[in-house]
């Protein structure tokens, strides 16, 4: 089971603006300290199991932040509506696009996914793969 996800940024402002338009939706929040950024999920009484933390932090380190080549970090969204929202909310905050929300020939015919670059350049997919939405229309 993953326990957290931690991105590197340098400008951590520009990685809030971005995040803090996408993650609320998903039921994270937002926790600021002096190391970065936190989004949690809080805990729910009925919550079977932990939820993945995902931190925004400058590099431990101290040098610039870099993306990984092929590193992605994918976020479950419940509708494909709503991944075409929250694509478009990343690129009016600082995002860019990296594959606009739609069906892939390579996947599922229920995987509907959208793909963005955080202002950093690190690399997320928004994917909505419930059965009750549309099917890729074969």
């Amino acid at each position: 089971m993953i326990g957290y996800v931690t991105v590197g940024v340098d400008d951590l402002s520009a990685a809030e603006r971005f995040y803090s338009a996408v993650l609320p939706a998903l039921g994270y929040v937002l926790e600021i300290s002096s190391e970065g950024l936190s989004y949690v999920i809080p805990a729910k009484p009925d919550q079977s199991g932990e939820a993945v933390d995902f931190y925004v932090k400058p590099p431990f380190d101290g040098q610039a932040a870099s993306v990984g080549n092929g590193t992605m970090v994918a976020f479950s969204v419940p509708t494909q509506a709503e991944v075409r929202n929250l694509h478009a909310a990343g690129l009016a905050h600082g995002g860019r696009d990296e594959g606009a929300p739609g069906f892939r020939a390579a996947y599922g015919p229920h995987f509907y996914v959208g793909y963005l670059r955080d202002p950093q350049g690190n690399k997320i997919a928004l994917y909505c793969n419930n059965r009750s939405e549309p099917r890729r229309p074969d």
